[in-house]
């Protein structure tokens, strides 16, 4: 379903019915007589469709974490904000951006249409930039030559749904001068061949039995979930494109299973 669109649709009609009763209509109505329904329905709920769809838009957009990729950061149940005009304003719908603010920093929590599927909604961290050459060679993330610092924190173990518990380390990862939380399960290799898939610019991309070695092309970012060895993402899929950013995540608004997440900033 694709909501932004259903949202333009109904302010399409609902503001269109307020003109035409504005200017026409209201002219040839009888001062003693009603709205009809389907006027006066049109004319209360336009404002509010206006209102909610120019702050989705281009202010502040809810998500729904629906899978455990970005654990220990979110997890699944996650209500989450996106900010949608931390990397520029894009036109609703067909998400063109006509003005730019800041481009997405090595770190980031990334909200974006998937590649393969644009109707798809994904979220990752950004670990690569456009002209970064991102190397993964034993579960060790390497940028540039310079191998990023890892500090273990201890056991991580959480429930994947029809898996029961899933043991994993946890570590600090500082892709910035601040850390974020990354898991790493042992008893999982670093990259599952079988589902590598062919995707653009994947000659970019070289893969050998310990990782791989990407360079990511212009206008395009390298991304990875935090729950690195339950994630799909750039490893499999490839590179997400400038003009599939939607925007950043910044705050955990709710979670029905855990009260005490709710106001959390995304880190």
């Amino acid at each position: 379903m694709n909501f932004p669109l259903i949202l333009f649709v109904l302010l399409v009609i609902t503001g269109s019915i307020w003109l035409l009763d504005t200017l026409l209509w209201k002219n040839k109505r009888a001062p003693e007589d009603n709205e009809p329904w389907w006027i006066e329905y049109p004319k209360s709920f336009f404002p509010i469709i206006l209102i909610v769809f120019s702050l989705r838009s281009f202010v502040i957009e809810p998500f729904k974490i629906p899978s455990g990729s970005m654990i220990p950061t979110l997890l699944v149940g996650d209500f989450i904000l996106v900010n949608k005009y931390t990397y520029g304003i894009r036109l609703p719908v067909i998400n063109k951006k006509v003005f730019d603010i800041n481009e997405p920093k090595r770190g980031d929590v990334l909200v974006f249409r998937y590649p393969e599927d644009p109707s798809i909604d994904y979220i990752k961290r950004v670990v690569g930039l456009p002209g970064d050459t991102v190397t993964y060679h034993n579960k060790q993330l390497i940028i540039n030559g310079e191998t990023i610092r890892t500090e273990y924190e201890g056991d991580f173990k959480y429930v994947e749904s029809g898996f029961g518990y899933i043991y994993s380390d946890r570590f600090s990862e500082y892709l910035t001068e601040e850390s974020h939380s990354i898991l790493i399960n042992q008893d999982v290799k670093g990259i599952q061949f079988s589902n590598v898939r062919q995707f653009e610019f994947k000659e970019n991309c070289k893969y050998h039995r310990t990782g791989f070695t990407c360079e990511v092309p212009p206008g395009n970012y390298f991304t990875l979930g935090d729950n690195r060895d339950s994630s799909s993402d750039s490893r499999y899929w490839g590179f997400v494109p400038e003009e599939n950013i939607v925007g950043k995540a910044f705050m955990i608004w709710w979670n029905f299973g855990d009260f005490g997440r709710i106001g959390l900033a995304i880190k």
